[in-house]
């Protein structure tokens, strides 16, 4: 069964779903839950040059705090261990789904849980997918919850 969840967070209705599950899961199994948020701080223009303005970092931080704060209160209202973590992205190339991948690797997950809105044709090809990239990078089993 599985003991160490990794659950992908954001605050949409297919995260709150994933996040419901992980729950259901972690009560069945006695286990723990690691929520993240990945967020992305690094902002070019057109010329390639790097942005970083204070204030808009700051309101990012808090709100990717706020989400992942929002998970734990939920997980621990549910009687679930848990832990919280926001992940942020250097300029050093990594993309949101190899850091969830390489949290769940280091945390030691036995599961990664994330949501997946199902997009496709062209939504797809424009918006990408998290849910795709964590499944083709990461090492640990994924279950992908669909949004209804």
């Amino acid at each position: 069964m599985y003991k160490r969840i990794l659950v992908a967070v954001d605050g949409s209705h297919t995260s709150n779903l994933a996040l419901d599950e992980a729950i259901r899961i972690a009560r069945e199994s006695q286990g723990v839950l690691r929520l993240v948020h990945v967020f992305n701080p690094v902002v070019f223009n057109p010329d390639g040059e790097f942005y970083a303005y204070p204030e808009l970092l700051d309101a990012m931080r808090h709100g990717a705090e706020a989400v992942v704060n929002g998970a734990v209160a939920q997980s621990q209202q549910a009687g679930v261990a848990c832990e919280g973590k926001v992940l942020e992205i250097d300029v050093s190339g990594h993309r949101i789904p190899e850091m969830i991948s390489e949290e769940a690797r280091t945390w030691l997950a036995d599961i990664i849980v994330i949501g997946t809105h199902g997009r496709q044709g062209i939504h797809r090809l424009l918006m990408g997918s998290v849910a795709e990239g964590v499944v083709r990078t990461a090492t640990t089993p994924v279950l992908l919850i669909r949004g209804e």
